[in-house]
């Protein structure tokens, strides 16, 4: 008998068995898509703490330099950064789950014929060579849209508050705010940089944070970005 014709493991398994694998596996996947779900929240709770701080040490006191909140928003992109990465796993488990309910129980509970047969070997062929559903760019635009571009806009709006109102920059000046754009533009100097040059940079920065979230091209095939590392 030819050993390359062998019959797959799974066709193998008697019925029985292949219920069981199949529940087990799909507590497993649960269970890492849990995982990964859980490692999202915590960067986002870790972003939101790190703009509350920040806002506290800025807003707080007029000794506080507006380049709290500049800090703060680059603490921010990172951790979006580090988030959409853990996206990319999240999503990847998340699919598999996905293939679960929609291929498998939903036709134990309302069976269609002829319904995506070929399912089980998407799922093998994604066992054998696991590879990301999203482009890191996607799954970044992704999250801002949803979590930090209001964190984002917070940070913005308190550096705009910072920068025009005198009693936040300077102790003993009367509350209120400044007279003229210019002197708003002046206040956000940064050392030896001039405001002009700072506020041209912040605008750069959300320009550029909108066009992520918004005019982000489609994916150009669903396994194309690479490896999973599991």
């Amino acid at each position: 008998m030819n050993d390359g014709a062998a019959m797959p493991v799974g066709r193998a398994l008697s019925s029985a068995e292949l219920v069981n694998t199949m529940s087990h596996f799909h507590r497993a996947e649960i269970a890492r898509m849990a995982g990964w779900r859980d490692r999202l929240d915590r960067t986002t709770n870790w972003a939101i703490t790190v703009v509350a701080a920040m806002l506290s040490v800025s807003l707080s006191t007029a000794s506080a330099h507006h380049g709290v909140l500049l800090f703060a928003m680059l603490l921010v992109l990172l951790l979006l950064w580090i988030e959409a990465r853990r996206y990319r796993f999240f999503d990847f488990y998340r699919a598999r789950v996905r293939q679960f309910e929609r291929h498998y129980f939903a036709q134990v509970f309302s069976p269609q014929p002829e319904f995506a047969s070929d399912w089980l070997l998407i799922v093998a062929e994604g066992l054998r060579a696991p590879k990301f559903l999203l482009s890191q760019r996607v799954a970044l635009a992704r999250r801002l849209r949803r979590n930090y571009i209001y964190l984002f806009l917070i940070l913005l709006l308190a550096w705009v508050l910072k920068i025009s109102t005198p009693s936040l920059q300077s102790a003993g000046v009367k509350v209120g705010f400044v007279g003229s754009l210019r002197e708003a533009v002046d206040g956000a100097a940064l050392g030896p940089i001039p405001g002009f040059a700072i506020v041209i940079a912040v605008a750069a920065f959300y320009a550029a944070l909108l066009i992520a979230a918004f005019v982000t091209m489609g994916d150009d095939g669903e396994l194309s970005f690479g490896d999973v590392h599991v």
